[in-house]
C-alpha cells in the first residue's frame, strides 16, 4: 500500500475546445454523422447523462470529492473524446488542440499531486501533430489522447495509425517518452450499431482491436520499440482473441508485415482494466502480464464503473499482481516513486 491507487482513465470537459469550433463549417455535418451512428435512441440518452455528470467533468473540487470517495489517490486525466473534432480544418484543429491542451493544464495544476494530464493531437491532420505533441509537453501534461482513426476528406480513406504520415508523430512519441492514450471515438461500422448503444458496446472494443492491429501488423511497434502506449477498456476484443492473430501471422504471407507473432508485441503495451468481467480482466492480464495492467474508470461516464478497486478485487488477483494493477504499474510510468 505504499504506492498511490492510480486511475489512467478519467476524463474532463473544456468549454474551450467548444468555443474552438462554434459556428465552423463541418460541425453540423459531424453531429450528424453522430446522430447516424449513434441512434437518436442513444442520444436522447448520453444528454442527461453528460448534464449530471458536469460538476465532476469540470470542477477539481468536484472530481477530487469523488476520487476519495472511492479510494483514487492519482488521476490521469484527458479530455473528452467528444472533444477530438478530427473533422476540422488545419487552423481550428491546431486551435483545439493547444486549448485542450491548456485547459487540461490549468485543470490539473489545481491539485498538481494527484492529477496528471494528457492533450490532443490532431490525427487528420499529421504533419501537425509533431509539435502539437511538443506543446502538450510543453504545459507539463505526460502525452496526448488519441482515437483508432481520423475520418478522411470525402470519398478518401480513413487515416489509420499505421498511416506512413504518422511516422515522424510516433518518432517524436517515441523520442519523448510521451504517453499515447489510445481511447476510440465514432466506429465506423456505421447504422448496424445504430441501436441498443451497440455504438459504443460492440464497436468501442471494436476500433480497439483494429486500431491496434494496424499498430502491430504494420511493424511501427518494430519501428518505434519505445513508444509508450496505454489502450482503453483493455484494448478491445485483441488480447483475449490474439490467437487468432498469431495464427494469421503463421500461415499468411500477406498477414506478416510485423517481425513476429502479434501476441508478443501485447507486453509492450498497457492496457486499462476496464472490461467490466472479472474473469475477462484476468484473462487480459495473462495475456498480457501483470506488469502491463493500469486501473481504469473511465470516470465519471455511465459506461465506466464508479468502483475502479472494487472491480479489480473481484477478479481475485494473488497480492503482488492486485497492487501492480492498483497503481504500482501506473506509479512507475508517470515516475511518481
Amino acid at each position: 500500500m505504499t504506492v498511490p491507487t492510480v486511475d489512467v482513465h478519467a476524463h474532463l470537459l473544456l468549454p474551450e475546445v467548444e468555443e474552438a469550433v462554434a459556428g465552423r463549417a463541418g460541425l453540423a455535418e459531424a453531429r450528424a454523422l453522430d446522430v447516424r451512428r449513434n441512434g437518436p435512441a442513444a442520444l436522447a440518452v448520453n444528454g442527461p447523462m453528460v448534464g449530471e455528470r458536469v460538476p465532476r467533468l469540470t470542477d477539481v473540487a468536484a472530481r477530487l470529492a469523488a476520487m476519495d470517495a472511492h479510494g483514487v489517490d492519482v488521476q490521469l486525466v484527458s479530455p473528452s473524446p467528444s472533444h477530438y473534432h478530427y473533422w476540422a480544418d488545419p487552423r481550428p484543429a491546431e486551435r483545439v488542440c493547444r486549448s485542450a491542451n491548456e485547459g487540461t493544464a490549468a485543470h490539473c495544476a489545481k491539485a498538481p499531486d494527484r492529477l496528471y494530464g494528457l492533450g490532443l493531437v490532431p490525427l487528420q491532420h499529421p504533419g501537425l501533430a509533431p509539435a502539437l505533441l511538443d506543446h502538450a509537453l510543453d504545459q507539463g501534461l505526460r502525452g496526448v489522447e488519441i482515437s483508432s482513426h481520423a475520418p478522411g476528406p470525402a470519398g478518401t480513406r480513413e487515416t489509420e495509425l499505421s498511416d506512413p504520415r504518422l511516422a515522424p508523430f510516433w518518432a517524436r512519441a517515441e523520442e519523448t517518452g510521451a504517453l499515447v492514450f489510445l481511447h476510440p471515438f465514432g466506429c465506423t461500422l456505421d447504422e448496424r450499431l445504430d441501436q441498443w448503444y451497440l455504438s459504443n458496446t460492440v464497436g468501442q472494443p471494436t476500433e480497439n482491436a483494429v486500431a491496434l492491429s494496424h499498430l502491430i501488423f504494420s511493424g511501427v511497434l518494430d519501428r518505434h520499440p519505445g513508444l509508450r502506449l496505454i489502450a482503453a477498456h483493455g484494448g478491445g476484443y485483441l488480447p483475449t482473441h490474439i490467437g487468432r492473430s498469431d495464427h494469421a501471422w503463421r500461415v499468411r504471407p500477406d498477414a506478416r508485415g510485423c517481425a513476429r507473432e502479434p501476441s508478443s508485441y501485447l507486453r509492450r503495451l498497457y492496457f486499462d482494466s476496464l472490461v467490466h468481467d472479472p474473469h475477462v480482466l484476468r484473462e487480459l492480464i495473462r495475456a498480457v502480464g501483470p506488469d502491463r495492467v493500469l486501473l481504469g474508470s473511465d470516470f465519471p461516464f455511465d459506461m465506466g464503473t464508479e468502483d475502479p478497486l472494487g472491480a479489480l478485487r473481484a477478479a481475485g488477483l494473488p497480492d503482488h499482481d492486485f497492487h501492480a494493477v492498483r497503481g504500482g504499474n501506473a506509479a512507475a510510468l508517470l515516475d511518481l516513486v
